[in-house]
């Protein structure tokens, strides 16, 4: 499964209070499965809940959401296109730890296909495939969090 470090990787590179403290978010795979059609190929599909546990963390859970919501519009696509699953799809808990830290719980129902074939040779070769792509053209994968203001919203300074 190539989602879950994806997703970390992503996380770390976008959420600042993780790129200094990157120990502090936990992943862990949840109630997985893996569904086989029985074709020929035996091609298969990886489907699991993702855990993201962020552990006193001091930043605003916005920080968090909009670079999460961003890689679910590439990697996860449907969990944000499809009614049905984005009202059961993206769920979350807060552990109140004092007045300026939680513990942050997020669960994600991902999906992961594998396909399997043969190559020139004849050798098995198995493919992890990506999403369909389709990003809203406000999402910058630079994305980096600008200051809260007063009235709540965030301000992303252009150019980075």
């Amino acid at each position: 499964m190539n989602k879950p470090d994806h997703l970390r990787a992503h996380l770390l590179s976008t959420v600042g209070e993780l790129k200094h403290n990157p120990d502090r978010l936990l992943i862990f795979i949840d109630n997985g499965k893996v569904r086989c059609t029985a074709a020929a190929s035996l091609s298969f599909e990886y489907s699991f809940d993702l855990q993201l546990i962020l552990t006193d963390y001091a930043g605003h859970p916005d920080s968090v959401m909009l670079p999460l919501l961003g890689w679910l519009s590439v990697n996860q696509s449907e969990l944000l296109e499809n009614l049905d699953k984005s009202a059961q799809g993206i769920k979350f808990e807060a552990d109140i730890l004092d007045n300026s830290k939680v513990d942050l719980s997020i669960r994600l129902p991902l999906t992961e296909r594998v396909v399997v074939g043969r190559d020139a040779d004849g050798n098995t070769t198995l493919k992890h495939p990506g999403e369909p792509q389709r990003v809203a053209d406000y999402l910058d994968p630079a994305w980096r969090p600008g200051n809260l203001g007063l009235d709540g919203e965030w301000t992303v300074p252009n150019g980075q």
